[in-house]
């Protein structure tokens, strides 16, 4: 008998067996479109025609609120303004990050006027959209995720940018802290509200890109001082609520394992392989202790034979005693055709099934 989505990822995040693998995936907006054009029915969610599991995400607003503003606009791209303060240029027709062009939040003083517009209150949650969405999610059989936003990554990338933050790190860790840690205290105190209102959620899950190929953006000392102890406090937080907690960071982090395992966590993705990680590996030494999302390289999804070759070395193994979700080992491009990613689909749960 098949199980619910909820079912489904429990049992994994159980290290148990299930009907089958869950399969989760997140396309570009592009791929979406070209989707559409081959034949999938415009409007339509992806996973439902995919029949694959069902996430219902939920997050709240934490931002100084600036100004959110398009300043220009031509046929290739829009600058924008965004609740961050951070200038960013948007491609219209190309499938990547934005651009960031500029921050207000360059020094400590100026994250102390920003930090000052940002206090908890109850209009910062969407209480009739989370309403709605619950409610259905709920008796659909989802899995309900709350999205943390704090740590490393939104930091360096919507927040200060990538060379203010890095620098800070070696020569202002305190002001580095404080932000992470302020950031965690924010979001805690807005999902305490929504838990106060009778909302249960699955897992609580966050962004925090530590990575890119074959290194990480900082020494493992620099983790351990600066970011694992706001990691550690997240995860004690969800679990003294009764959530798991799963963590994204893309790029080569796998010396980084050891200590996400020691702080509790309980799930980890991408697994991104094209970035230096091993699925396989990281499923030997870490696998009864970390459920595991991801590895299918998304470079090979318009590589049909290729992509077939690596699902089926890598899912067998990654599926044994439960505690894994099938996904590509990033999001899913736009290279990725309708029939590929439905053989890629139809595969997994031929190979996933217990």
């Amino acid at each position: 008998m098949a199980m619910t989505t909820k079912e489904r990822i429990l049992r994994m995040y159980n290290h148990k067996e299930a009907d089958r693998i869950p399969i989760i995936d997140s396309p570009w907006s592009e791929t979406i479109e070209r989707w559409e054009n081959e034949g999938m029915p415009k409007g339509m969610p992806f996973y439902e025609y995919f029949d694959i599991d069902k996430i219902q995400r939920f997050s709240v607003d934490i931002s100084p609120r600036y100004p959110e503003i398009i300043s220009e606009e031509t046929e290739e791209y829009q600058i924008e303004h965004t609740q961050w303060g951070a200038t960013l240029r948007r491609w219209k027709h190309a499938s990547s990050t934005p651009e960031f062009m500029n921050f207000a939040i360059t020094d400590p003083d100026k994250w102390r006027d920003s930090k000052a517009l940002m206090t908890p209150s109850e209009d910062r949650i969407d209480w009739k959209q989370l309403d709605k969405n619950y409610k259905y999610a709920k008796e659909k059989g989802y899995w309900l995720r709350g999205r943390l936003w704090f740590g490393f990554d939104i930091t360096h990338s919507w927040v200060v940018g990538t060379e203010t933050l890095l620098i800070a790190m070696y020569e202002n860790p305190e002001w580095v802290m404080e932000m992470f840690n302020y950031f965690l205290d924010m979001e805690i105190a807005h999902w305490e509200m929504i838990i106060a209102k009778g909302y249960e959620f699955d897992d609580m899950f966050w962004y925090d890109d530590m990575g890119y190929k074959e290194n990480q953006f900082f020494s493992i000392d620099m983790y351990r001082e600066i970011v694992k102890p706001v990691h550690k406090r997240a995860v004690e937080w969800a679990h003294s609520k009764g959530f798991k907690t799963m963590m994204h960071s893309c790029g080569y982090i796998e010396p980084f394992i050891p200590d996400l395992v020691e702080i509790g966590l309980d799930a980890l993705n991408p697994l991104e392989v094209k970035a230096g990680m091993n699925p396989e590996r990281i499923k030997e030494n870490y696998g009864d202790k970390l459920m595991l999302q991801g590895g299918i390289n998304a470079v090979l999804w318009d590589q049909k034979d290729n992509l077939e070759e690596e699902i089926r070395r890598v899912v067998p193994i990654m599926k044994e005693n439960g505690g894994y979700m099938f996904s590509s080992d990033h999001s899913v491009p736009p290279s990725a055709s309708l029939e590929n990613f439905k053989f890629a689909v139809d595969l997994a749960k031929e190979l996933g099934s217990y």
